[in-house]
Formats: structure tokens, sequence, C-alpha cells
């Protein structure tokens, strides 16, 4: 099956079954957050919902479901640099949720999660489990009483794992998670949900926006409480087709195929980081340009360029040739049935791509030499410096970000402190703040 056949099923299923229990589908918003300055990129489903859960906002349902286009790179929600070398960080992603704005609450939202996992994608009961917040009794009970879950299925946890607020005021509650047991293979007997092993992989995140916090930590609770949910769509098929990465699903496939067309190389073994990286990162570029975001030296702009650039180092690792930009027509043949924007888009999407990666180009090419000359001029150099950095970066406009991927090659560090001071050291010396070819300070989600 291709990845269109799967992905669509999946997506018809999730929408099907909640469009059945009364929930009105709601389409994606942008990837550009409208009128909030608050968000670098929408980063998460309920987004486009937060006036209606802040009581701003009333509209003709209170039950939505929706599958929403996300981004997390940038500010607080930021996976960036861990995208390519784990088996499911991703920049850009298809969050699938379910909202009640003051309509059910906790046994509603458990019951459906619970019934729309065994019942509809048929995954297996008995390695299925759940996290609650250490003083949610109420959740505790409606998954040991109501589901049947076994007690030893269910784990407290405290408030940085199933506590969830909007921002340090406002709306906020706890959530409970369903993880899944991925078998002994992937951990140790003893591990738990919400470890540091890879043998319980979280699915679903359910939200139970209950209090409103006040200046002062005190959590009033809300005249109407609402339920907020979110499952990473790629990460479903990941467990649906056992596989042990999100790359490896059928969504990928088209993108992974093509850059081995493209490259002469296999997708195995020390290639695969290199692999996801581009898989990835043109998911993300062809998606945000489609959506309006363009390259620029701040802001949205700059994660974009950022991207974009990333890109081109991990590309290098796998061919001379300039092939991110052909990259984005395998995004927009597998995904453009479900999001037309990309199709209609096109030609200015491949465009930008191609200009991006020759602009970048020589330099990138400059700049890598320049830090293999350091590495051979000195033995067992394990730092470049933050005067080495700041000309890598002033000189020849090459990111710190990409410095220290290029260091990693040569398992060394980059003194960011060092960086800082030079570049301070640079404006007292001009008497005025400069604007640098690459901003540094990300603005938070």
């Amino acid at each position: 099956m291709n990845s269109k056949t799967d992905s669509n099923i999946i997506r018809d299923k999730f929408f099907d079954f909640f469009k059945k229990n009364g929930h009105t589908q709601v389409a994606s918003s942008s990837l550009i957050p409208a009128q909030d300055p608050t968000l670098l990129f929408t980063n998460a489903g309920m987004n486009q919902f937060k006036d209606l859960f802040l009581g701003l906002e009333t509209r003709s349902y209170t039950r939505a479901v929706s599958i929403q286009k996300c981004m997390r790179a940038g500010g607080k929600h930021n996976d960036l640099d861990n995208v390519g070398f784990t088996a499911r960080h991703l920049t850009f992603f298809e969050m699938m949720g379910n909202f009640s704005f003051g309509d059910y609450f906790k046994k509603e939202a458990i019951e459906f999660a619970w019934n729309f996992l065994t019942k509809e994608v048929n995954l297996p009961e008995e390695k299925l489990h759940a996290t609650v917040f250490l003083e949610d009794d109420e959740s505790y009970d409606i998954w040991h009483k109501v589901i049947g879950l076994p007690k030893e299925r269910i784990t407290r946890l405290g408030a940085k794992d199933n506590f969830w607020q909007m921002g340090d005021v406002g709306p906020c509650g706890p959530c409970t998670e369903i993880y899944i047991d991925r078998g002994l293979e992937h951990g140790p007997k003893d591990a738990k949900p919400g470890d540091d092993s890879e043998r319980f992989l979280e699915i679903w995140n359910l939200v139970f926006m209950q209090f409103d916090r006040q200046p002062n930590g005190e959590d009033l609770k809300l005249k109407k409480p609402g339920v907020d949910t979110g499952m990473g769509l790629e990460r479903l098929l990941m467990v649906l087709e056992g596989k042990n990465s999100v790359y490896e699903t059928s969504l990928f496939q088209e993108i992974i195929q093509n850059i081995e067309k493209l490259t002469g190389k296999k997708y195995q073994d020390k290639l695969k980081p290199a692999f996801n990286v581009l898989a990835d990162h043109i998911r993300s570029s062809t998606f945000l340009l489609a959506d309006g975001c363009t390259p620029s030296n701040e802001g949205r702009g700059y994660v974009l360029r950022r991207i974009i650039r990333r890109a081109a180092l991990f590309e290098q690792k796998l061919t001379n040739k300039s092939i991110f930009p052909d990259l984005a027509k395998s995004v927009i043949s597998s995904m453009s049935n479900v999001y037309p924007e990309l199709k209609e888009n096109q030609d200015y999407i491949v465009s930008v791509l191609k200009s991006e990666v020759e602009k970048f180009a020589s330099n990138l090419i400059r700049g890598r030499n320049l830090i293999a000359k350091m590495f051979s001029e000195t033995k067992n150099k394990n730092l470049i410096t933050g005067e080495e950095t700041f000309r890598l970066y002033d000189t020849f406009g090459f990111p710190t970000e990409l410095i220290e991927l290029v260091a990693q090659e040569y398992n060394s560090k980059v003194d960011l402190d060092g960086f800082a001071k030079e570049m301070e050291k640079q404006k007292l010396q001009s008497g005025k703040k400069i604007k640098h070819s690459d901003q540094i300070n990300l603005p938070d989600d």
C-alpha cells in the first residue's frame, strides 16, 4: 500500500469516528498563526481554538475534531536539533485531536480514545497503559473502574509529565496519556511509562482544562471545563505498521525512495540520519512555503532558512548534487490530495528552495573547508573557540548551528559563550547595534 492510501485510511477513520460521536470536523489552520503574536508557528491542534477555551469566542458547535498541521522548530517548542537522530522527532507533523468546549469531560474523552484505539484501529488492549496526574483520582478511577485497565497498567506522574498549562496564567489542568508497550527488545523489564527508555511509546495525550491559574498561582475552577487531545499521525502509523521509526512508515516512503534514486545511496546504517533530516526538512519547508512563510533573517523566516541550510549540510553527506528542491515534488505528490495548497504553490515552492540552496551552497563548502583546515592544523583539537566561531559567522555567514553540526563530525564542541562575547565586543566597537546576517535568538512560542 502506498503512503497516500495508508495515511488517508487513518485520517478517514479518525474523522468518521468522532463525527459519528457528535463532533464537527474543522479544517486545519495555517502553520502561520492568525492574529496571535505569542506563537512562532502553529504547534498544537488547540491553537485555533484558544479563544474558545478562554471563553472569548463562541461557535455553533461544542465538540470538534481536526487534524492540524504543526511545526515545532524555534522557540520553546523546538525539536530541530533532535530531528534525524531519534525515532520520532519531527519538525513538521500532523496532530489528530478531538475537543470539547464545555460539553463532555474526562469520562467521555477517555472512552472515546480507548474505543478508537482498540476498536477502530485495533491496537491490542493488553499492551496499552495510561498515566494520570498524581492528584487526579477521577481519571484514575475512570481508567480502572470504567475502562477496566488493571492498576499495574496505570501510572501516576507529577506535574512535569501530566499537568498542562496554556501559559503562566489562564486555563490549565491535569492530563492523562496513553502509552503502548513495545516489548522487551525496546527497554528493560522494569521500564514504565514516562521513563527514559524506548519501551513505552506515548500515543495520545488527553488534557482536561478545568482550572484558571491566577497570577498568585492559585487554581480557580473553570465554569465550563474543556477537553483538548492530541495524537501524532506519524507516531500512530509507526505503531500500526510495526516500525521502529516514523521515517520507516509508509508516509515517508515516497520521499525516502526519491532520495535513494537521486543520490544512488541506500537508506541504511550510518546514512539514515542524513536521509531522515532531508525527509523531515523537505516536508516542513514545503508546507511553510505553501502557507506563505518566506526565508529571511528574522522570526519565522529565519527558522525556515535555518531548516533549509541544515538540510543542505546533510545533503552533502549523500551527494554533491543539489537534490533538496526536487524532493519537494515528492511531498506535493504524496500529500496534495489532503492539502491542495501544496499543488497550488508547487512552482513557487520549488523556485524558492532552489534559490536558497544555491545562495548558501558556496558558503557551506567554504565553511566546511575552513573548519576542516582548523582541525588539520591543530592536533587533538576538541573545541572551536569563540574567536574562530565569530570569524566563520561574521566573515563567511556560516550559522552557529551549522558550525556545531560540522564540529560534531570531529567530536568537537563550539564555544558559544566566547562567540557571544565576540559579538558583544563588535557591537561596542561599532558604537551601535549591528544587524547580523543570521539571528541567534528566536522568539519564544
